[in-house]
């Protein structure tokens, strides 16, 4: 009866995160998908906003409404806005970030002082504003570091992840990655292929990929693979349920090797398939790494 009455209601999104970390991009994405979208809503205007929400169910389905440090002091009771809501409501909640360098660049590139600097440097602002955002952060059920994202690649993600997907109450993404190009930053768990031998130094799979039938019959060959495999999956579907009962809507498991075009993509797409039957979860795999030289 409660997630009945949920979906009466209608999707309440809040998007926040730090300032020049793609909340505008994130907004105009949610737009195109058929998002009622509220910028710079003061936390204070929320709960009438839950009750416009569900006095108008039919009309505003899915609402996403954007509160960022641009409310000043206002933004300051945003956490206990948002504790007192989830106990009425379900309401996701999205965190863009990115680090420091990358918001560096970026603010330098259009030339204007970060909302929180003051007298101070860009720098100054953004640790600030970091210091504010902790809470909010750790509360998010989505966290999306945008560093490595231009603004299309941004609102793809964005798109891929709020598109309505049925009735899944989680929604899973495994992804496959290279160590050698770094860790994924939003990834909730973490995977290392490289107990397996390389495919890459077999000069007949050298130029294939994890997508090709000869790689994944060399992997899976290999002793320890099919015992990781069985053993991993059955070990995420309590993770997986337990998301649920927490309402955590999503989450990225990443599956890495070294250069992640072999044996991470083989594993991410056997991973991604085991899990697809776990209820209640949408699955989707990427390749990260697959692409590059």
């Amino acid at each position: 009866m409660a997630e009945a009455t949920h979906r009466e209601s209608g999707e309440v999104l809040i998007v926040t995160g730090m300032s020049g970390a793609g909340r505008s991009t994130a907004a105009n994405a949610l737009e195109d998908l058929g998002w009622y979208v509220v910028d710079n809503l003061p936390p204070q205007m929320l709960r009438p906003l839950l009750d416009l929400t569900e006095l108008a169910a039919g009309v505003l389905p899915r609402v996403a409404v954007v509160v960022d440090v641009r409310g000043r002091d206002l933004f300051s009771d945003l956490p206990e806005a948002m504790r007192a809501l989830r106990e009425r409501r379900q309401i996701r909640l999205l965190f863009l970030d990115a680090s420091d360098d990358v918001l560096v660049r970026r603010f330098e590139a259009v030339r204007r002082p970060h909302p929180l600097q003051g007298d101070g440097t860009i720098i100054d602002g953004i640790r600030l504003e970091r210091d504010r955002l902790a809470a909010m952060r750790e509360s998010a059920d989505v966290i999306l570091d945008t560093s490595s994202y231009n603004i299309h690649q941004l609102a793809t993600q964005v798109s891929d992840l709020f598109t309505a997907v049925d009735a899944a109450r989680h929604s899973l993404t495994v992804l496959s990655f290279g160590f050698k190009y770094g860790l994924p930053p939003d990834a909730d768990m973490v995977a290392d292929m490289r107990f397996l031998p390389n495919p890459f130094w077999n000069e007949e799979l050298r130029a294939l990929t994890g997508e090709d039938a000869d790689v994944r019959d060399f992997v899976f060959a290999q002793e320890g693979a099919k015992e990781f495999i069985d053993a991993y999956s059955t070990a995420l579907r309590p993770v997986l349920e337990g998301y649920q009962r927490e309402n955590k809507r999503h989450s990225v498991v990443a599956v890495g090797c070294t250069g992640g075009k072999h044996r991470s993509v083989v594993m991410a797409r056997e991973l991604a398939e085991r899990l697809s039957t776990v209820s209640g979860v949408a699955v989707r795999v990427k390749h990260r790494d697959l692409g590059r030289e």
